[in-house]
This record gives C-alpha cells, sequence and structure tokens, in this order.
C-alpha cells in the first residue's frame, strides 16, 4: 500500500487551483433594471421633475412677456412710421433689435444646448441619480451579478464587476509587454 502524505502548502495549492478552474467555468450573472420605472416610483424624483416645471413654466411665462412686448412694439411702430421723424425711427428700430436680441438671448440661456434648463436639471436629478446608482451597485455586489443593464435609457451598462476589466491588459498587448 502506497501512503501520500500531503503538505499543507500542496493541501492550499491544489485547493486554490481548484477554485480558480471552478470559477473560470461558472456562468456568469447578468440582471437588468428600469430605470424609467425607478424614478417614476421616487418621490424625490418627482419632486425633482416638480422644481424643473415650474422653473420652466416661469421661464416661459418671462419669455412670453419679452415677445408680447417686442410684438407691440413693431404693430405701433408699423402704424406710426409714416409720420415719425427719422430721428424717432431710427430710435425705435434700435429698441426693436435690441429686444429682439433681449428675446433670442434669453432663449438661448434658459434653453439652449448648454443653457440653465440643463443645469438645472442636471442639479436637481443629481442627488436622486446617485440614490439610484448606489442602490444598483448594492443590490447586484449582494447579488454577485457581473452585469446590470438599463433596459429603458440611452446608457445600457450600469454596473459592471470589476473582475472582467481587460483594459490594464490591453495597454500591455499594445504596449507588447
Amino acid at each position: 500500500m502506497i501512503k501520500l502524505k500531503f503538505s499543507p502548502v500542496l493541501f492550499i495549492i491544489i485547493l486554490f487551483t481548484v477554485l480558480i478552474t471552478a470559477e473560470s467555468f461558472s456562468q456568469t450573472k447578468v440582471g437588468y433594471i428600469d430605470s424609467k420605472r425607478i424614478l417614476e416610483s421616487m418621490q424625490d424624483s418627482r419632486d425633482a421633475k416638480m422644481r424643473l416645471d415650474n422653473l420652466v413654466t416661469q421661464w416661459q411665462t418671462d419669455l412670453k412677456v419679452l415677445q408680447d412686448s417686442l410684438k407691440l412694439i413693431k404693430e405701433d411702430f408699423e402704424k406710426k412710421k409714416l409720420i415719425l421723424t427719422e430721428q424717432l425711427k431710427q430710435q425705435t428700430e434700435k429698441k426693436i433689435e435690441e429686444l429682439e436680441t433681449s428675446v433670442n438671448n434669453f432663449k438661448v440661456q434658459k434653453f439652449g444646448e448648454s443653457g440653465e434648463y440643463f443645469l438645472k436639471q442636471t442639479e436637481f436629478m443629481k442627488p436622486v441619480q446617485d440614490r439610484v446608482f448606489k442602490a444598483i451597485e448594492t443590490v447586484a455586489k449582494e447579488g454577485s451579478f457581473d452585469y446590470v443593464f438599463d433596459r429603458s435609457s440611452d446608457i445600457l451598462l450600469l454596473y459592471v464587476n470589476e473582475n472582467y476589466d481587460l483594459t490594464a491588459k490591453v495597454i500591455k498587448e499594445i504596449e507588447g509587454k
């Protein structure tokens, strides 16, 4: 009969090898969420949306006042321009141009590509989004998920297990190391 003697070091090496092999054959766990439904269910999100809507309503009211004022000045000018002196015509035309510029600047400032609307939207929603992402990360880690996707958003991948990050290996491959 052959007696095999295992040392503790050899046992740990074998156990570690078995665990690594089992890990490599385990399935990837993927989950998804519906961010639209989550946000609709959160009171904080509804409050932020209401604050933003109230702000937009006020801006639209302000814009309407500016546009109405511009319209009245233009209409009045058209009615009276034949009897106005050249100097008054020029002053009124200048006032109309300035008001048109003000209206356009207001639109851009509030609703333009990097306008106040987008800044306020980010400001109001950031705390809500932070809570959602923290909850996603917690649920994903507790459930041992490797990936979590969002099925109702442009941001598809919300959580990823960093064990699957190949960035450093790709960089090494590119650098030839």
